[in-house]
């Protein structure tokens, strides 16, 4: 495919100036929009209006001076001459620049022409995690993937066990509670490692530095994980566990807290159903019988339970390792069940929930509504997996593309996503990409997805957007808020995100762009919005001369625990206020509100739901078997975030970090020596890595990062293909899920590893 030269990044600056330095440098401050860190940084601008440096932001209520490497790079993203800037369409072989009535346009005619010859059902999109951390895309989102009769996502890689769970325990799939690690004594975090992710699922500012203080003040931090991660340097204890058996661990948790009757639900005792049930369920889960599957000795197992139900203060985390892996939801249900049972959930230490300023939309649809959800209510056209929560493994997109037959998908949209290389089987679905008939991409980079677009819509960088996080104080620490100006100005005519999400549904609806109607579109959403909250749309719209996010926002944190309430409140937040305080501003930790967070029908916590209980004779089953041979894992590095930060050179130069990490003794069983390269192979499929022969490994356990590849014929990465990498997903077999909720398991599969 011919590259073409994109057009140069603008610099028009918009943001207010924060202060004026002695020499003159123009300081703008603003939110770090990566990950749930949510840093406050300091952008210093030069002469030219280009972000000379980037540093921490000591007065950021949230933060406090906390800063990743990555936050550093947010100039250098905006100014990467490989972003896309402008619509491309696909001529041929080729991509060309066009305006944007030109790609609507193409748009238009590709859209239509899939429902007019095959309908609605050979329509679906790919929607990528940066979505949650998008200033507009997650909160526009419905506007769009309403239009689908299903979609795909990441979630389904990386965190789909987790909302199963909510959704059966506390009613909303979206209520995830994080750990109170700043006032916990004792923590204990399974599949997870803050080094590299900052805290996934949770937010909070310089985890380590957190770890580091419960070390201090004399707590435990034990980190259970077929690594020795470097969040292990932070901890008191490393217990290695074999991947895939982290649910029988929790299992034999339970046991010894039954067995030594330590079992207290502390101040849910009124506000948990099925306590009753769990006691029989666990009573086999003995220590003695797991320890040889997991690798866990059963006296380290009895003195953990102990400990936890000894410590008023403590709390247990699991995150994306637990998630991906065979038996995802039933680790992550136990997760919680074992902070249940010793008292150490909604009280300060344990596991909690986050108060928003503003409320997640998310947050608003309930089962105590909505019902109960049901599994399975249909199944995939070509596999016949069963929808869970509305979405089947991302694996099944290849197949889906590729099989004919009536409900054959014609047409994709994908939206801050490369499934290319973040999809298991991902060759199956690299094959496939070029079978659609339509594929629009809503992409900054013609990436290892994109290159097979017929259009690609460019969002903004990091810079050309306001920001304000949604989702990602529902999981925070504290209670805070914080809004960042836009820095830079959008190129002239440039649609923003949240407008390109609006026209793509208008035209995915059947409509056309002649009859486009932005402003009565969005009246119609944020009239829903109102009437979600109670209010009277005709009395709200009329407060407001502006259409957009804005206004959602605006909404939201009158409407929240702190909020005017449009009046009622007179002395209470609005986002005018917000505005009015760069630093942001903070309501303290999180708070016990147990009483209205859960909303299931019952009103109660459902601490042993049926759908969850009945995976346990798998687990049994699964036990039985040997544990013999190797199994890979993945990991994640702090200067990576999936696959779109590896064209930025300061995050990928210096030592080759895509290898095969494996312990000493199976590296000489192989054969293998540092440096060398060893062919790893699956039943998925089979590639060449240089080796990394190390002892933080533990021994039938072999580790192989996510994220590259980036060595595609007609991907525009120029830096990320100087470190392309293998991408780990050509080893992960489609099928191999969590059956409960679909989720891949990319960490546990079985492989050989030789040398190459």
């Amino acid at each position: 495919m011919t590259t073409i030269p994109l057009a140069p990044p603008t610099r028009k600056v918009i943001g207010r100036t924060h202060h004026v330095r002695d020499d003159g440098t123009r300081v703008h401050i603003r939110t770090c929009p990566l990950c749930e860190c949510m840093c406050g940084l300091e952008l210093h601008l030069d002469d030219d209006d280009a972000v000379k440096l980037i540093r921490p932001y000591r007065d950021d209520v949230f933060s406090q001076g906390y800063i990743c490497p990555k936050g550093t790079t947010l100039g250098k993203l905006h100014e990467d001459p490989d972003r896309v800037r402008t619509p491309l369409i696909r001529e041929g072989d080729a991509f060309r620049e066009a305006t944007w009535d030109e790609a609507f346009a193409r748009c238009e005619e590709l859209i239509h022409g899939v429902l007019e010859q095959h309908g609605p059902t050979a329509m679906t999109a790919f929607v990528g995690n940066p979505v949650g951390h998008s200033f507009s895309l997650g909160r526009y989102g419905a506007l769009l993937f309403s239009k689908f009769p299903h979609i795909y996502s990441s979630g389904t890689v990386d965190q789909w066990p987790k909302n199963v769970t909510c959704a059966l325990m506390y009613g909303n799939q979206w209520k995830i509670p994080t750990p109170d690690v700043p006032r916990t004594d004792y923590l204990v975090i399974m599949g997870g490692n803050p080094q590299a992710s900052g805290g996934s699922l949770l937010a909070c500012p310089d985890v380590l530095g957190e770890l580091d203080a419960i070390r201090a003040r004399g707590g435990q931090v034990i980190v259970v994980d077929p690594r020795r991660t470097g969040t292990v340097d932070h901890a008191t204890e490393w217990l290695p566990i074999r991947p895939g058996t982290d649910a029988a661990f929790l299992l034999a948790i339970c046991h010894v807290l039954f067995a030594e009757d330590l079992v207290t639900l502390g101040t849910l005792v009124d506000k948990i159903d099925g306590l009753e049930r769990l006691a029989p369920l666990v009573e086999e889960f003995t220590p003695e019988s797991v320890a040889a599957w997991t690798g866990v000795p059963a006296e380290t197992t009895r003195r953990i339970a102990r400990d936890f139900a000894a410590t008023p203060r403590a709390a247990v985390y699991g995150r994306i390792g637990l998630c991906n892996q065979e038996f995802g939801t039933l680790a992550s249900w136990l997760v919680d069940v074992v902070n249940l049972i010793t008292g150490h959930f909604d009280v300060e230490g344990g596991l909690m929930w986050g108060k928003p300023v503003s409320a997640p939309l998310a947050w608003v649809n309930n089962t105590d509504v909505s019902g109960v959800p049901t599994f399975g209510r249909w199944h995939s056209r070509v596999r016949g997996a069963p929808e869970v929560l509305g979405q089947v493994p991302a694996s099944c997109l290849a197949e889906e593309i590729a099989t004919p037959g009536e409900g054959q998908i014609r047409l994709l949209v994908t939206v801050a996503a490369n499934p290319a290389i973040s999809v298991p089987d991902a060759s199956l679905l690299e094959a496939a990409l070029p079978m659609l008939d339509c594929l629009i991409a809503v992409d900054n980079y013609v990436n290892e997805t994109s290159r097979f677009a017929h259009v690609i819509l460019p969002g903004v960088s990091p810079l050309e957007s306001p920001h304000l996080d949604e989702l990602i104080w529902g999981w925070a620490v504290r209670s805070a808020v914080k809004w960042s100006d836009a820095l830079y100005a959008l190129p002239d005519d440039h649609c923003d995100e949240w407008e390109i999400e609006a026209r793509l549904g208008w035209l995915l609806g059947g409509g056309t762009n002649a009859d486009f109607d932005l402003k009565t579109l969005d009246d119609g959403w944020f009239s829903a919005l109102c009437r979600m909250n109670g209010l009277d749309p005709e009395q709200i719209l009329p407060r407001y001369d502006h259409i957009g996010p804005e206004r959602m926002i605006d909404l939201t944190i009158r409407m929240g625990p702190w909020g005017d309430r449009y009046g009622e409140n007179p002395d209470g937040l609005t986002l005018a206020k917000v505005k009015d305080h760069p630093e942001g501003l903070d309501f303290g930790p999180m708070v016990p509100r147990a009483d209205e967070m859960v909303r299931t029908p019952t009103g109660q916590i459902e601490l042993t739901p049926d759908y969850l209980v009945g995976d346990l004779p798998r687990l049994r089953a699964r036990m039985q078997e040997a544990a013999d041979g190797t199994v890979l894992v993945s990991r994640r590095h702090l200067r990576s975030k999936n696959s779109w930060m590896h064209n930025v050179k300061v995050l990928v130069k210096g030592k080759d970090r895509c290898t095969l990490i494996i312990h000493p003794d199976d590296a000489a069983a192989a054969g293998l020596t540092d440096g060398a390269r060893a062919r790893v192979t699956s039943e998925a499929g089979s590639l060449e890595v240089p080796v990394e022969v190390s002892d933080e490994m533990m021994p039938g356990v072999v580790c192989l990062p996510h994220g590259w590849g980036h060595d595609k014929p007609g991907a525009q990465l120029s830096v990320a293909r100087e470190h392309a990498g293998v991408n780990n997903n050509v080893l992960a077999p489609g099928t191999f899920v969590d059956e409960l909720s679909g989720n891949a398991a990319v960490n546990g599969i079985p492989v050989e590893v030789t040398r190459a």
